[in-house]
């Protein structure tokens, strides 16, 4: 080497701090599963036993609108899919086994406005619910509280209901362990400032573990997507959160909304929305943070009520058309999630959740072949260039196509079996989640490669 290192030891010094520093910042995914969706509604909906009845309602609906394969292909627009049978299938488990994945009892806009003493007493209920449901084991995996917004209006009384359950949870040693505030509207920085102070004084009071309790940021305002100095706020959600952040969900309607635009084309699949989920993707890619599209707030819902016998024969085929017009547009707007790269997203009520995992299972199987293929290929040349004494220099590439995988099979889309057999990974190789692990244990990575999750 003609340099002389010392010419360049200053720089060299100043490169290693460079690179640690966005080592530090971007450590790739935290590993740990995401949920396909937020279930999210009104706290004075919440009992123990949510999770199975609103699986429940489900079935109910798949059964009495589309109660065959046929007609559920009809309902889904999946008539002509390859897979139809075993999409309709997937849904049928995933309801009768887990149909919630993440659930938020909101005491935000579902919850409205309501005296100080009956929010009080809902919360006082909601927590003896809780601990009711972690003893019979009928909480979903992830569930959390989505409070009021931090202004200056509600901040008082968005402390208060979040102190009074932690409180009660803690105490009845019932407080779950994925546990997440989700908090709604941020518009300033000091707003998060603000539920980190919270958070750490409710821990210092409780005696918990020091972060314990994290949180989730909703994006519902353009100002979080660029603010007053021109620059955008999203980067600083996470310099402030003191590691407690674990999510960002976008608002689709309160986000539309405040951009002007208006009710008629507030929807999910609006360029505003693109934009600024484009904008929460680049400024979290690599960060550990999660990231969750919106709702859809048209609802598969019937049009007439009462006992179903007393209905006619067109007020029959009215409501089996409006549920099956809202499973399609809950089903395309979670394909167009998917395909953007959102992997979670928010429902709202019980039925949508066939077209969610309808919309996840099709997504997952009409992708397993080529993904499945793609791995093998490079693990292959991964061996390939181990052997000619080459370097593998796209471990992102593997890691992408590992995710896929580990996202299927934890959806319920893909089952472990069919991702070995495509892949050619063993059970260990696929639990693990980390390709450079799995290349190192292979002997196709060097033994201090990063690990990336």
């Amino acid at each position: 080497m003609t340099i002389d290192p010392a010419e360049l030891a200053d720089v060299t010094a100043a490169l290693w701090e460079a690179n640690l520093a966005f080592a530090r910042r971007y450590p790739g995914d935290r590993g740990a599963s995401q949920p396909v969706h937020t279930f999210i509604e009104g706290a004075q909906h919440f009992a123990a036993d949510v999770a199975a009845r609103r699986g429940a309602q489900a079935l109910e609906a798949l059964d009495a609108y589309a109660g065959t394969v046929a007609t559920f292909g009809t309902a889904l627009g999946l008539s002509t899919h390859p897979s139809l049978e075993l999409i309709e299938r997937r849904v049928r488990e995933k309801l009768a086994r887990e149909p919630i994945e993440d659930y938020r009892i909101d005491f935000e806009d579902g919850f409205g406005v309501r005296s100080d003493a009956d929010e009080d007493a809902r919360v006082d209920m909601v927590a003896e619910e809780i601990a009711r449901g972690k003893r019979a084991g009928a909480l979903a995996a992830s569930i959390g509280v989505r409070i009021k917004a931090l202004t200056d209006e509600l901040h008082e009384r968005s402390v208060r209901t979040l102190d009074r359950l932690i409180t009660a949870l803690v105490r009845a040693d019932a407080l779950p362990s994925e546990w997440i505030v989700t908090v709604p509207k941020v518009t300033v920085i000091q707003q998060v400032d603000y539920i980190v102070s919270v958070l750490a004084a409710l821990e210092r009071s409780l005696d918990l573990r020091r972060g314990t309790l994290r949180f989730e940021i909703m994006v519902e305002v353009p100002q979080a997507i660029i603010d007053a100095s021109g620059r955008s706020l999203l980067p600083r959600m996470l310099d402030a959160s003191d590691g407690r952040l674990t999510a960002i969900a976008f608002g689709t309607y309160d986000y539309t909304a405040a951009c002007g635009i208006t009710a008629a084309y507030q929807r999910l699949r609006h360029p505003a929305c693109d934009f600024a989920k484009h904008m929460i993707q680049a400024a979290f890619a690599g960060t550990g943070v999660q990231i969750a599209d919106g709702s859809t707030a048209f609802l598969p819902m019937p049009i007439h009520h009462g006992d179903v016998s007393l209905l006619s024969d067109a007020q029959r085929a009215e409501n089996t058309a409006a549920i099956h017009a809202g499973w399609l547009v809950h089903f395309a707007d979670v394909r167009h999630s998917l395909a953007g790269g959102f992997f979670q997203g928010w429902d709202l009520h019980a039925a949508q959740l066939v077209s969610r995992y309808a919309a996840v299972a099709s997504f997952y199987l009409e992708g397993v072949e080529l993904a499945g293929a793609r791995l093998k290929t490079f693990l292959n040349r991964a061996a390939n260039a181990k052997l000619v004494g080459g370097m593998l220099d796209e471990p992102a590439t593997g890691q992408g196509l590992l995710g896929f995988f580990l996202r299927g099979v934890s959806a319920g889309a893909l089952t472990e079996a069919q991702a070995l057999e495509l892949t050619g990974l063993t059970a260990s190789e696929l639990r693990d989640g980390s390709m450079v692990s799995i290349l190192r244990r292979r002997g196709l990575a060097p033994g201090d490669a990063p690990i990336s999750r």
